[in-house]
């Protein structure tokens, strides 16, 4: 038996709101696009001006640098069936959207963490939103960003940021809270000031656990690449979600497999960036 108890009206309300945020803050949500929209584009056209196989040797010579021979064969190999199955533009634009989303994410992510470790009611505030926004479905997000920024690479980015930047602000607060206690202490005794103590002592021994939020931020907003696409980003998301209305399984094995081996490249980069500031911690 179900209670008269009238409903609450939750749709309207989100519906009002959002019609209110797009006629009030129209300028804020352009200038957004502008800069969102540049930056994606800027990186496309930096990435494909570069013949694919000098930034094949580029990247391979990067992942020598911070990994070791093994990553940096498995780059060049990837990288070339990549470019073999005529996917390399894809990739890049797909890279591009990928870079833009995280670095967007740690710009913003790694203030919000240092502010709620150092306050304790920020924390509480933020703890509940970040849990909203990491198991609301993605899909969800693309309602409101298309509202707001139309169609696009733009509002594929914005979603990927909301739903990829929980993980930075979670480990940056997580990394500064663990510093131990003692050395927080001997640096308040020699009269370090709050912003020589963040930056000489609670960042530096923070930052590996920082990179591990940052390397699950970028490996969140990959994921969201075939999401996007369904709001018109391009890139190798295009690809497989084309291959998924058409059911054409060959052409969406092989846009899957480009976007496995990007995965794998900025994972195993990302993780040995880790390995390393845990070396000179």
């Amino acid at each position: 038996m179900s209670m008269n108890i009238p409903k609450i009206p939750l749709a309207d309300w989100i519906e009002s709101l959002e019609a209110w945020l797009e006629t009030n803050l129209d300028p804020l949500f352009g200038a957004i696009r502008v800069v969102v929209g540049g930056t994606v584009g800027g990186l496309d056209t930096a990435l494909n001006s570069v013949h694919p196989l000098l930034l094949i040797v580029i990247f391979t010579l990067l992942a020598w640098f911070i990994g070791r021979w093994r990553m940096a064969i498995f780059t060049a190999i990837g990288l070339l069936v990549i470019d073999n199955l005529g996917l390399w533009s894809q990739t890049m634009q797909t890279l591009a959207l990928v870079l833009t989303a995280a670095i967007i994410s740690v710009v913003i992510g790694v203030p919000i963490g240092i502010l709620c470790a150092r306050n304790n009611s920020v924390q509480k505030v933020v703890t509940p939103l970040l849990d909203f926004m990491q198991t609301m479905p993605a899909f969800v997000y693309l309602l409101p960003a298309v509202t707001f920024f139309s169609l696009g690479v733009v509002p594929g980015v914005i979603s990927s940021i909301i739903f990829a930047i929980p993980p930075t602000i979670r480990l940056t607060n997580l990394g500064i809270r663990q510093v131990p206690a003692e050395l927080v202490e001997a640096a308040d005794a020699f009269g370090s000031t709050p912003s020589q103590k963040l930056f000489k002592l609670q960042l530096p021994i923070a930052m590996p656990t920082i990179m591990a939020g940052i390397n699950q931020t970028i490996m969140l907003s990959l994921s969201m690449v075939v999401i996007a696409s369904m709001i018109g980003a391009q890139g190798v998301g295009a690809y497989v979600y084309r291959a998924v209305t058409q059911g054409n399984t060959g052409v969406g094995f092989e846009a899957g497999l480009a976007i496995v081996i990007l995965a794998i490249i900025l994972d195993r980069l990302t993780q040995q960036v880790i390995r390393r500031t845990k070396t000179n911690g």
